[in-house]
């Protein structure tokens, strides 16, 4: 395969576009839709520009594939320790590797949820955790590949509207380049634990009395009057990074995918990602099947969910979003066609669920030591009514994708605790379950006997 060689195309009308000919808000001139990057040497849709197409499709071989991504895990040079480009074969996106910008994202843990798995019945769940990255999420394995690209480009500034996991990760690998970032963020509507980390790593941050979609908005202005180079989800390339956890899962079930792959959904990149990365595996012989991908929304933020239960996944409502799980809070995704492709071409599910139903998730992933951000815990909390409906079966093998770490988000987990998070109303049905996961501190005189105490009333508990 040749190194940067690709070329774009629009999921709605399949134009095609060469990546200098890309307009600053990466839409299709022609009807306004999202673009995806394809590799005419090897991708599945074939050759589409003559200018790419300088001789015959070379398929990689996929055993040498294999073995060489094994290898540069004891490789020393930070580009092979990198989760994203120790894959860069099928990244192909930079025309020379040493642009790469990268804090050694990916390679993140495949951990085991016994406990979980135990309660549903399952004989084999596995948490993904992208909360593992570098700036506590999964963003970094996007930003590493569109902010590289950014900069080989030329570019001096960066900029993103965000819920806060795309500004922290944004300004942490611009700062790393040596560039600068402008953040704009929905004012009073994301974590303080976020916002905190945009700050550290330098970004000129400004906070916009809107709702992400409006930040959105405002940003698509920004990027049209001055020399900004937009790093949203709806730039391609960062959906190029997002994909290789795919390749991980992979490589760690020894290339024996999963029965069922299963997702949060916010602005919906993810998903769609993660479903490009499967499909390509599959297309190149490195796999024989795909997972079924499937999608959970909050009940409060559910514009695919409906979607795909009124249109079939064929046109989409805004909604006024509306849920504690600040990162997918999120009422007019932009990937949500690609989502909704992915979801049907993988058979898999959307489902949606309430917010005492994450907040149940969530401590429940805690108790396993795992943690993660609210966010994550959809996916549990959507494996229930998946298994419960008996569209995921005992024997089949489930992946939950983690995609935030525990402190991305403390003051939901300490209300949660002090039983301050929820509304009365919003628990019914689970008290019980919620009262048994929740862990007070308790404030005592200082002496052993007090100590004591408690701890005896534990051990009868």
């Amino acid at each position: 395969m040749q190194e940067a060689s690709h070329q774009l195309r629009c999921v709605g009308c399949s134009a095609v576009i060469l990546p200098d000919a890309v307009e600053k808000d990466f839409r299709c001139v022609d009807c306004g839709e999202l673009l995806e990057v394809e590799y005419p040497s090897w991708s599945a849709a074939g050759v589409s520009i003559p200018a790419l197409a300088t001789g015959p499709r070379r398929m990689p071989n996929p055993g040498a594939l294999r073995w060489l991504w094994q290898e540069r895990l004891q490789s020393r040079l930070p580009i092979d320790q990198s989760g994203v480009w120790r894959f860069r074969e099928l990244l192909p996106i930079l025309l020379q590797p040493e642009n790469a910008v990268t804090l050694r994202e990916g390679n993140t843990p495949l951990y085991r949820l016994l406990q979980c798995a135990e309660e549903l019945g399952l004989e084999q769940l596995y948490a993904k955790h992208q909360g593992m990255n570098p700036t506590g999420s999964f963003k970094d394995t996007g930003m590493t590949a569109a902010l590289s690209q950014a900069r080989e480009r030329g570019f001096q500034w960066v900029a993103c509207a965000s819920t806060g996991n795309t500004s922290a990760a944004m300004a942490a690998y611009a700062s790393r380049a040596r560039m600068n970032s402008l953040v704009l963020l929905p004012e009073g509507k994301i974590s303080w634990s976020k916002l905190s980390q945009a700050l550290d790593y330098g970004a000129v941050t400004c906070q916009l009395n809107t709702d992400f979609d409006g930040c959105v908005r405002v940003l698509a202005e920004v990027v049209r009057r001055a020399p900004v180079y937009l790093l949203n989800s709806v730039n391609p390339y960062r959906l190029e990074g997002q994909k290789t956890p795919a390749l991980e899962i992979a490589e760690e079930f020894d290339w024996q995918i999963p029965d069922h792959l299963i997702v949060p959904g916010g602005n919906l990149a993810n998903s769609s990602a993660l479903g490009k990365g499967f499909l390509e595996m599959m297309h190149l012989g490195l796999s024989t099947k795909v997972p079924k991908i499937s999608v959970v929304q909050a009940e409060g933020a559910n514009p695919l969910y409906l979607s795909l239960l009124h249109h079939d996944g064929q046109e989409i409502q805004p909604v006024q979003a509306n849920t504690r799980a600040t990162a997918i809070r999120i009422g007019n995704p932009a990937s949500w066609r690609k989502a909704a492709r992915v979801i049907q071409q993988t058979g898999g599910y959307c489902e949606q669920v309430s917010e005492a139903e994450i907040a149940l998730a969530k401590a429940q992933i805690g108790q396993e030591g795992i943690g993660c951000e609210p966010a994550s815990a959809v996916t549990l909390a959507g494996l229930k009514k998946l298994v419960r409906q008996g569209k995921i079966h005992r024997a089949e093998s489930v992946v939950l994708l983690l995609t935030g770490h525990t402190l991305k988000d403390s003051e939901f987990t300490i209300d949660f605790h002090r039983g301050t998070l929820l509304r009365g109303e919003e628990t019914a049905g689970l008290e019980r379950e919620i009262s048994e996961k929740r862990r007070a501190t308790l404030s005592l005189e200082a002496s052993s006997d007090a100590v004591l105490r408690v701890l005896e009333a534990a051990i009868q508990a």
